[in-house]
């Protein structure tokens, strides 16, 4: 199966080098190019690909908007491509709907394997954006207690052993690692995601981590969370690209 690709951004050289990386690929089809917001809105809307690749920084329309329209209106999904990796819009852009977020200055081998992954369902963070993600950007975007945080009763629904592993999803633990801290098989540490994600209506395991904070679960710029395991590293996910499935896998 190929996977329809439309590259959106500003510089023409970026985004054409962007595309014959993508083009040379015999299961990745570019089906279009776009040098703004609005432009790539509309491709998406005619062409109806698979993934958008979108420039944070676009005139026209942004790549935070653009992505927001894009989501909304379609089942295409997107990832973010950016100058630096302390860019103060990677949280806005998962907020609205993006399934990765890559720096511009990624290996041609990661860029595709990124448009595979997300093609496939799953999510995708660079592992430096992953960190500044969990240790910076909730705490920008933080607000007191009653002034529109996410209530932690969002998280009644849950069972105990659902918010633990919602806990350890926050933290950014893969589920190997998960099932070494609840002492059970990896194929129920899926079971435990799959519903966590659809009793609180999240996408994928990236939303997780912003619920997980939103809520209260994890404290504002605790990358160990406020459980057990104090001093475990911030992180999304595991392995190339620290990459993150929807399904748990």
């Amino acid at each position: 199966m190929t996977i329809r690709v439309v590259v959106a951004d500003d510089q023409e050289l970026v985004r054409s080098g962007f595309a014959m990386i993508l083009d040379a690929q015999e299961d990745v089809e570019v089906v279009a190019e776009a040098g703004d917001g609005a432009a790539a809105v509309s491709a998406v809307r005619e062409l109806r690909p698979d993934v958008a690749l979108l420039d944070v920084r676009m005139p026209v329309l942004d790549g935070i908007e653009a992505c927001r329209a894009i989501t909304a209106g379609s089942a295409c999904r997107t990832v973010m491509l950016t100058t630096f990796d302390s860019d103060e819009y990677v949280y806005e852009a998962l907020h609205a709907g993006a399934s990765g977020f890559l720096l511009k200055d990624v290996r041609r081998d990661d860029l595709v394997h990124a448009v595979r992954v997300v093609a496939a369902g799953d999510s995708l963070l660079a592992p430096s954006v992953a960190r500044r993600l969990i240790e910076e950007y909730t705490a920008v975007t933080a607000r007191p207690a009653g002034a529109g945080a996410l209530p932690a009763r969002r998280l009644e629904v849950l069972t105990a052993r659902e918010r633990e592993t919602l806990l350890h999803l926050g933290r950014g633990l893969s589920n190997a690692e998960i099932a070494a801290a609840l002492v059970v098989s990896e194929h129920t540490v899926k079971s435990h995601v799959g519903n966590v994600l659809a009793k609180l209506g999240l996408r994928d395991r990236i939303q997780a981590v912003i619920c997980a904070y939103e809520t209260g679960l994890i404290g504002v710029g605790s990358g160990a969370g406020n459980g057990a395991g104090n001093g475990a590293e911030s992180r999304v996910g595991s392995g190339a690209g620290s990459e993150v499935s929807p399904s748990g896998e």
